[in-house]
Order: C-alpha cells, then sequence, then structure tokens
C-alpha cells in the first residue's frame, strides 16, 4: 500500500498540473475556434502540424525517457553519466534535425502540402527539436521526485502560451495562423532558459559503451513509441491525402476541435504515467509489486470510467469549449474518449516487457494496433470522413490492449481483478445508454438532472464497494462513530 500512496501522491501534483494545463490549453481551443471559422480550415492546419510535431518528438527523443528510468536504476551504472549521455545523445539527434528540415525547407514545406507558408514548418521543426531535449531534463525532474518543480515550469510554460495567444488572437483580434507557432517557439525558448539549472553543474560524459547498450534497450521503446503515437496522430496526417473532398482541411479542422473535449483521458493517464513509471523500476524487486500493478490497474480504470461518465453527462454544457460551426463533430466525442481509456489501460499492461527487458514485445503490439488503424483510414475515411478516423483510433487501441494482455498472461502473468472490472464496465455502458436516451427525449435542464443523477449512482457505487468512506483518515472516524 506504501507504494499505491506514493502514486496517488505524485499523482496528485502531476495530475494536478496536467490537468490545470491541459485546462489552460483548452482555452486555445475556444480562442482558436472563435477567431478562426471551421470554413477557413485554419485550425486544421494547426491539427495537421502538431500531427507531425507529435510523431518527430517520439523520433528524437528515441525512448531515451524510459531508456533513462532502467539504466538509472541499474546498480553498477552511475547515474551522472547515465545523465550525461542520454542529454548528449538527445540534444545530437535534436541539433541535426532541425538543421536538416532548414537546409531542406522548400521541398519539405511543399510535400506536407505547405509551399505557401514555408514558415509554419521551419518554427516547428526548430520548436520541437528543443522540446526534444528539454524531455530529458523533466525526466530528471521526475526520476529526483522533484513533482513540483516539474509541474510549476510545465504551468509557466502554458500560461505564457495563454497570455500570448490571448494578446494576438482576441486583443488584437489577430486572424494569423502561423502566430500560435511563432508563440509556441517563443515559450519553448523561455522553457529553456528557467530549465538551464539542469543541464549544467555537472560534468557532460558520453560513455560510447553504455549508450550502445542503452540504444539497444531503447531501440524497441522507439518502435513501440512511433506506433502508439502514429495511433493518436496518423489520422491527423494521413486525412489531407485520403479524403477527397475539398473542404478537407474545414473537416479536419472539426474532427480535431471536438476530440479535445475528450482529451481528459489523455490528462489521467499522462499524470499516472509520470507518477507510475519511475516508481516501477525503482521498486522492481519488491515482493508486493504484482498486487501493486493489478490494484493501480483497478484504480486506474474506475476512474477513466467516472471521467467518462462526467464527460458524457455534462456534453451539453462542455461543447462550449468549442465554437458552435465545430459542433457537428460532437459524435466522435466518445468513440476518441473510449479509445483513450484502452490506450491508457495498454500503457499499464505495458510493463511487464519493460521489466524484464523485452521491449520489442512493446513494438510489436504497438505495431499491430497501428497497422489496424492505419488499415480502417484508408478503407473507410474517404467514404465516412473523419467518423472512421475516431472508429479507427477505438480497433487500433482495442487490438493492441487485447494482444498485450494474452500475451503477457503467458510470459508475465498476473492476476487482475477481471470480474471487478467487467462490472465497472458494463456499469458505466449501461448508464451512459441511458444519458442517451434521455437526452433524446428530455429538455436541456431535465436531462442534466438525470445525468448528474446517474453520475451520483456510479460514485455511489465506487463507494460502497472499492472507498469505504470509514476507512479515509479524518473523514472517516465520523463514519465509523
Amino acid at each position: 500500500m506504501g507504494k499505491l500512496q506514493a502514486i496517488a501522491k505524485d499523482t496528485a501534483i502531476y495530475g494536478l498540473s496536467s490537468i490545470v494545463g491541459r485546462f489552460l490549453n483548452w482555452l486555445l481551443v475556444p480562442l482558436y475556434t472563435a477567431q478562426l471559422s471551421a470554413a477557413s480550415g485554419d485550425y486544421g492546419i494547426i491539427t495537421n502540424i502538431y500531427a507531425y510535431v507529435a510523431l518527430i518528438l517520439v523520433l528524437l527523443t528515441f525512448g531515451m525517457e524510459t531508456t533513462y528510468f532502467r539504466f538509472t536504476n541499474k546498480t553498477h551504472t552511475d547515474s551522472e553519466t547515465v545523465y550525461g549521455t542520454t542529454l548528449i545523445t538527445v540534444g545530437s539527434l535534436s541539433l541535426f534535425f532541425a538543421i536538416v528540415v532548414l537546409a531542406l525547407l522548400t521541398p519539405i514545406s511543399r510535400l506536407m502540402g505547405y509551399e505557401n507558408h514555408p514558415d509554419y514548418i521551419g518554427v516547428m521543426a526548430v520548436t520541437v527539436a528543443i522540446d526534444a531535449f528539454l524531455c530529458i531534463p523533466f525526466a530528471h525532474l521526475r526520476q529526483q521526485k522533484k513533482a513540483l518543480k516539474f509541474a510549476a515550469l510545465k504551468l509557466l510554460n502554458i500560461g505564457v502560451s495563454i497570455l500570448l495567444n490571448l494578446i494576438y488572437f482576441y486583443w488584437m483580434d489577430g486572424k494569423d495562423v502561423g502566430y500560435a507557432f511563432y508563440i509556441n517557439l517563443v515559450c519553448t525558448v523561455m522553457l529553456a532558459v528557467c530549465m538551464i539549472t539542469e543541464y549544467t553543474g555537472f560534468r557532460w560524459k558520453l560513455d560510447t559503451k553504455l549508450l550502445r547498450t542503452m540504444l539497444s534497450y531503447s531501440w524497441p521503446i522507439l518502435v513501440l513509441g512511433i506506433a502508439g503515437i502514429l495511433n493518436q496522430t496518423a489520422d491527423k496526417m494521413l486525412f489531407p491525402y485520403i479524403y477527397h473532398g475539398s473542404d478537407m482541411h474545414e473537416q479536419l479542422g472539426i474532427y480535431g476541435a471536438c476530440s479535445k473535449i475528450a482529451m481528459i483521458m489523455a490528462m489521467i493517464t499522462q499524470a499516472f504515467r509520470f507518477a507510475y513509471e519511475p516508481i516501477v523500476f525503482a521498486g522492481v524487486k519488491d515482493k508486493d509489486q504484482h498486487e501493486m500493478y493489478t490494484q493501480a490497474m483497478k484504480y486506474f480504470i474506475i476512474f477513466t470510467l467516472l471521467a467518462f461518465l462526467m464527460v458524457m453527462a455534462y456534453l451539453d454544457i462542455l461543447k462550449y469549449i468549442i465554437g458552435a460551426d465545430y459542433w457537428v463533430g460532437l459524435r466522435v466525442v466518445p468513440i476518441v474518449m473510449a479509445a483513450e481509456i484502452m490506450m491508457g489501460i495498454y500503457f499499464n499492461l505495458s510493463f511487464w516487457y519493460k521489466i524484464i527487458d523485452k521491449t520489442i514485445w512493446g513494438a510489436i503490439f504497438s505495431g499491430i494496433g497501428c497497422l489496424v488503424l492505419l488499415a480502417v483510414n484508408i478503407i473507410f475515411v474517404p467514404r465516412y470522413g473523419y467518423i472512421a478516423c475516431a472508429w479507427g483510433g477505438f480497433a487500433g487501441y482495442g487490438v493492441a490492449m487485447l494482444v498485450s494482455y494474452f500475451v503477457g498472461q503467458k510470459y508475465y502473468p498476473l492476476n487482475y481483478p477481471l470480474k471487478d472490472i467487467a462490472v465497472y464496465v458494463i456499469s458505466a455502458c449501461v448508464l451512459c445508454m441511458a444519458m442517451y436516451k434521455v437526452h433524446e427525449r428530455a429538455s436541456l435542464w431535465l436531462s442534466l438532472t438525470v445525468n448528474t443523477l446517474l453520475v451520483g449512482l456510479f460514485i455511489a457505487y465506487i463507494i460502497k464497494h472499492d472507498f469505504p468512506l470509514g476507512s479515509l483518515p479524518y473523514i472517516g472516524k465520523h463514519f465509523r462513530k
């Protein structure tokens, strides 16, 4: 239970910064969708370019974040040498990438369909190169259990970004989508300056022997990461090439904006990962580790299902996050959220092959899921548009999750509480269907009232079966009387 409490504590800090940060970023969505109409296609440009950015970030970090955690906790390695080697490797790769893109900016921009705006591609190339390098100092903060500093820096970066976007797009009534990318670069440079203490004050050393060992561990994680991020972004990158309508950027913008509402699942998963990953590797030999895995999985599913129900219950309010001309795409929200839940479960399942140093399995599972996603998109997007993108993600994550579970039970069997999990999943599905039926027949306020009662019913079940109030400190003593 001690480790679960540690996860809960760090998750609260990481989660708060992640949720607050993502919420602040959400403020950009109504700002962009208010200033940039769906018909203009400008928000589609943002969606498309940031999809490439996410993939490139995975390529440049080369799986070295997880590798850093693994090798720092090995008894025969010096943590400072591991850190220095990781910094030099990722930094060199990022610098090389930025130089190549800037040297070949015109042909690259033309290939991506932005021959009239090569500056968009150049600015984002420099930005993502710096971001990739900064991922290692941020990993160092997590390894050192400096959750507060980690959260403060993340929130500072987002806060300044929000301020600059408000100044240009709201107070100056700006309409040039390129300023979204310029502002991102400014904030990234500011963050690099603020983090200077994380890559100074020690001797930078590249241990080539250690690097070879680290790369043999990290390359399957890279393949896993590529497949994983393609599961999230391939549809947004492929869409301009496989959707045949003239309103391509408009449709992509609608899909991207509505998907933002579903990103609460990504917040929860990210917060859980930040806290969970260092603790897992640090306690790899502990006897109670198996129980921690299974219980953590159960609670993760419980809270993501609760989040799913709450978003669906109040979707008629949350939809105001985006502009009204984007609401036509709200039907993708439950599909994308369900896909994010399966992605989170898949992430939780991934630790068995990381711990036994068989990361090649992750590459295989993610590759299978990615192939499923690509197939669904290529076959169905030309006919059904962006709704096929949402179902592609659902199918890809679902397949990867199931394959990982069944193979994992063979090589690293864990006794997950499947019956308890199944009850929660079925209950959430039934309640969600009830919300949908009420929404069809009732007024807005009646629908919100009934939905609130249904969410309360789910919470009551959680409290009764897994979080009895009598076991809680301070609060619990009143219920035990």
